[in-house]
């Protein structure tokens, strides 16, 4: 039997924001072919920074990143985009004085000859969207917006969607709603990175996760193997997984 090999791959990655101050140390990850794929762990981990350095936000000093077996590390965001990648930050990922559709728009920048075509996939994800099409983001709740900028990163037909933190500052409900259309999304052939601090819902429905613990793999498993394993919860997860089990 053939090995599969992976979609995405980012290994032995050193990298952080300020000059001989790393807070990626050795750390790597792996993403297949639709996968929906887990980052957990504590508070300054480095969860949200291995996002940012795949998409060519922080720098890497040392170890790579592939695409299809194809180098593409440190490469610039919008050449990213144009290979498949998209990415969704956790805060600032709309533009508050355009409209729902502008937004939209602006998710094919690089190709806007795609935009009636993929406004009408997108609007079957998010049809709340495009029923308000002609209100402002700003006016948005922050459900709506998280929403609104899932949206905009999917406007390119992306192979890989990074996330990060999309549940952040959203009220139990809501978080809830952004789970199952990650899961959506995920099931309409989009494989996924997602940094994410609700550990115990993010380990319910990812297909593996990693574990990272100061800027370094801690543990790696199936979603339901972490979420049950003894040290994880111990060390990681702590009484929210645990009140999720009860």
């Amino acid at each position: 039997m053939t090995e599969k090999t992976p979609l995405l791959v980012a290994n032995g990655l050193d990298a952080g924001y300020l000059p001989g101050i790393n807070i990626l140390n050795d750390c790597s990850l792996e993403l297949f072919e639709g996968e929906l794929v887990g980052i957990v762990g504590p508070n300054g981990a480095g969860k949200s920074t291995l996002v940012k350095a795949i998409f060519g936000l922080v720098n890497i000093r040392e170890g790579s990143v592939q695409l299809r077996g194809e180098e593409i590390t440190n490469m610039k965001a919008h050449s990213l985009v144009s290979r498949g990648i998209g990415y969704v930050p956790q805060t600032n990922n709309v533009f508050p004085s355009l409209t729902i559709e502008e937004n939209l728009e602006m998710g094919t920048f690089i190709d806007p000859s795609r935009f009636a075509e993929r406004l009408e996939v997108v609007g079957e994800m998010f049809p709340k969207l495009i029923d308000r099409r002609d209100q402002r983001a700003g006016s948005l709740s922050g459900g709506e917006r998280q929403m609104l900028a899932m949206g905009r990163a999917l406007m390119l037909d992306p192979s890989v969607l990074l996330l990060d933190e999309p549940s952040a500052g959203l009220s139990p409900a809501l978080q809830d709603e952004v789970f199952v259309r990650c899961h959506k999304i995920n099931r309409a052939g989009v494989s996924i990175v997602m940094v994410e601090q609700n550990a115990s819902r993010c380990l319910q429905i990812c297909h593996r996760g990693y574990v990272l613990d100061q800027g370094t793999n801690a543990y790696t498993g199936t979603g339901r193997d972490l979420l049950t394993d003894p040290k994880v919860i111990e060390l990681y997860l702590g009484t929210l997984v645990k009140s999720h089990q009860d």
